[in-house]
């Protein structure tokens, strides 16, 4: 059978890449140009020139085939522009989801049916639990055992529920600390039918072992921690680069509504920031709302920058066909956080509301909710405004 490899010029997915091949796959290797200025001097993002490069001796040193694909403009439209929007009007967006949804497995399976190829597969740190019969090759993949071979510790359940076999059903990774579902959320059935994740078996130190006793040109690769297509400038600056006429100065407000200072640009403020406020005070203040229509930053206390309930759109359920009543989560709010207990309920638009047991630290419009009973991602969506 046939994988096309998501290779992005880094450690994991050049592992990826070879744990298949081990497995007696006919291993394709896929690499995304992304963005025109993708090759930012003094950086470790992944899809650049340098990191492409990389990809193709990986490839050359396993013996598959590499190509590279040109998506920069849809990259551009769906992921840049939708980024530096959602910041325009004060809201957090995580360009890993967006690249997920819109750029990664859409163009993985496009290029699956191209090649003739049975699965997709990427270096997450996640697994998935195939549904016989729900329209992937189930069946077959029950042979690859890569990313099942081992399970995480108990984790407390917050749901009773039973989940249809017939389902894909994305799983955290074994490695807690490298787990990347919260990211996948946005995944749909027939790409969890296709995809294969090699590494959700693994810890990132297993993988490196392996990349170093290869002797692969990644082994020793540094973690990419930049937004791939900023590098390590600042977001801010970024924005400022593609739409300057936004950016306009505006109040600083205190809850009551007193004005204590003015800010550069809403563009330049998240929900809990405490830093770069320009303001003078004997006690620290944080963001604790920003108003688009009146171009207002309030801040407040860190106690008034913890929240216990949110509204949520634009949801996608990967474990449930809808929710109908409420029910008991685990719910992340930011992909670096431990899921905390909340109930989640419909409402009568689609989306839902969102209750933690206890106050959580500045939950952010824009930013991915996701919900979890004990490994298993039930879904996610958007964080709305207040």
């Amino acid at each position: 059978m046939k994988v096309i490899v998501a290779m992005s010029g880094g450690v994991d997915s050049s592992v990826a890449a070879y744990l298949l091949q081990k497995q007696g796959l006919d291993v394709i290797g896929l690499s995304f140009e992304l963005w025109d200025r993708r090759d930012l001097p003094d950086s470790n993002v992944c899809c650049s020139v340098e990191t492409i490069e990389l990809a193709k001796s990986v490839a050359l040193r396993l013996g598959i085939e590499h190509y590279t694909v040109d998506v920069r403009d849809a990259f551009y439209s769906h992921v840049i522009e939708s980024f530096c929007e959602a910041y325009i009007e004060g809201e957090t967006p995580n360009p890993c989801i967006l690249c997920n949804k819109f750029i990664k497995f859409a163009f993985l399976m496009e290029k699956a049916r191209e090649f003739g190829a049975d699965f997709i597969a990427t270096g997450h740190y996640a697994r998935i639990q195939k549904g016989q019969g729900a329209g992937g090759k189930g069946q077959e993949n029950s042979k690859f055992k890569i990313q099942e071979t081992r399970h995480t510790s108990p984790i407390t359940r917050h749901s009773s529920l039973s989940f249809p076999v017939p389902r894909h059903l994305l799983l955290k990774g074994i490695d807690l600390k490298k787990d990347q579902s919260y990211v996948l959320y946005v995944m749909k059935q027939e790409e969890l039918a296709k995809t294969l994740f090699p590494l959700g078996g693994l810890t990132k130190e297993e993988t490196r072992r392996i990349a170093k006793e290869l002797d692969l040109a990644t082994a020793l690769r540094p973690e990419s921690q930049e937004i791939c297509f900023v590098g390590k400038k600042n977001y801010s600056d970024f924005i400022m680069g593609f739409s300057p006429e936004s950016l306009k100065p505006g109040p600083v407000a205190v809850m009551d509504g007193k004005v204590v200072g003015e800010h550069k640009g809403i563009a330049f403020y998240t929900i809990g920031q405490r830093k770069r406020l320009g303001i003078s005070s004997l006690k620290p203040h944080y963001v604790v709302r920003i108003d688009r229509a009146t171009n207002t930053v309030v801040v407040g206390s860190k106690e008034d920058a913890m929240k216990k309930s949110f509204k949520v759109k634009t949801l996608n359920w990967i474990a449930l066909d809808r929710l109908s009543t409420p029910l008991r989560v685990g719910a992340k709010v930011r992909s670096t956080m431990k899921e905390v207990a909340a109930t989640i309920s419909p409402e009568a638009n689609g989306g839902v509301f969102v209750e933690f047991d206890e106050p959580q630290w500045a939950p952010a419009p824009g930013q991915g909710a996701v919900f979890y009973d004990a490994d298993t991602v039930i879904g996610g969506g958007i964080i709305e405004q207040n």
